[in-house]
């Protein structure tokens, strides 16, 4: 019998539409032949099943089905339906910051990414960053503010860090609420900008360097490292219309000596192991010293962690596929691999 998987979307962050697109890429990508699949698609309490129509197509005004939460299941047409594993693609809360996986776990129900503890840490990109500073990773100099909270001045700010900085919320994605600040007075409209998205909020060094991006994934059997992407934005930074409106160019693999992406791909896996991530993880950094003539060796070459993606995009455009099209592979197998270790 085929396994059923439920990919589970949407989510209460201002990323539930990105959600949802990187849900129709994976259930375009999942091997149909082996896996019955339904999207699952979260808006709040409301939680429904919306599963494709007979030939296959999936859209989100199919017919849905309410979720029973005592167990994840639905029922359609006086049948329930169970699930054998959850492939967890929500962006934000409540499904990258450890929430629904407690669930899960509670439920007994394997899925697609980290545990609680890892989810918990890595959606929280102030205290991931400096945790992992004292496994050696380099890290923008950077301070938290919190609502609620009284804040430095905007002049302090801006003699801690430089200017310019960035300002951006502690439990955000996709760009939402990021601001690159170059004067004093454009400090405090970010910050209050930036606690739209949520209630912590990070001011933090530029960074200039070539911004690279590399994805892994582990199994049982093995450990896997995908051909690194250079992201070179058309605008101020990689914000929300460089990632989802076409306005970057993304050049995969990256134009770097190859004694350097060996690097990047190892200190990615190794950072994978110190969080104890599981599935497809994306870690983001910047390279400083990195001359346009591309030199060939490390000596002067510092890398910078930026941000740690524990449920990374998965549309067809997105970084992930985009590596793993690089490195030869079909996003079908890589899922398999995924689901399967679960099993194995």
């Amino acid at each position: 019998m085929k396994r059923q998987i439920a990919i589970i979307a949407g989510g209460d962050s201002s990323e539930h539409e990105v959600s949802l697109r990187s849900a129709a890429g994976i259930y375009s990508f999942m091997d149909k032949e082996r896996y019955d699949v339904t999207i699952v698609v979260f808006d709040g309490k409301d939680w429904k099943a919306v599963p494709a129509l007979e030939n296959g197509e999936w859209k989100l005004e199919n017919d849905s089905y309410p979720i029973d939460k005592n167990d994840f299941s639905f029922t359609r047409g006086g049948v329930k339906h169970t699930f054998d594993f959850a492939y967890i693609t929500i962006h934000g809360t409540p499904g990258e910051n450890g929430i629904l996986q407690g669930y899960l776990d509670m439920i007994g129900m394997p899925y697609s990414c980290c545990g609680v503890l890892a989810a918990a840490l890595t959606f929280n990109k102030y205290a991931c960053n400096h945790y992992l500073s004292y496994f050696g990773f380099h890290i923008a100099n950077s301070m938290m503010l919190r609502a609620g909270q009284k804040w430095p001045n905007a002049p302090k700010i801006a003699e801690t860090l430089g200017l310019p900085c960035f300002i951006k919320s502690n439990v955000g994605g996709s760009s939402f609420g990021c601001t690159k600040v170059k004067t004093v007075e454009a400090i405090y409209p970010a910050i209050e900008r930036a606690f739209e998205e949520g209630d912590e909020v990070i001011c933090e060094s530029f960074m200039q360097g070539t911004e690279v991006t590399c994805g892994v994934y582990k199994t049982k059997e093995k450990a896997v490292a995908f051909p690194i992407t250079e992201v070179v934005t058309h605008n101020e930074f990689f914000d929300y219309d460089a990632k989802y409106k076409g306005e970057v160019d993304e050049i995969t693999p990256a134009r770097i000596p190859d004694a350097l992406r060996d690097k990047i791909q190892a200190e990615t896996l190794r950072l994978y192991d110190i969080i104890g991530a599981q599935g497809i993880i994306r870690v983001d950094w910047i390279i400083k010293g990195l001359e346009d003539e591309r030199i060939s060796g490390l000596e002067d070459i510092k890398l910078m962690l930026l941000e740690v993606n524990t449920t990374p995009g998965m549309t067809p455009t997105s970084f992930i596929p985009q590596q793993v099209r690089a490195a030869g592979l079909e996003m079908k197998e890589v899922l398999t691999d995924i689901i399967e270790n679960k099993f194995a």
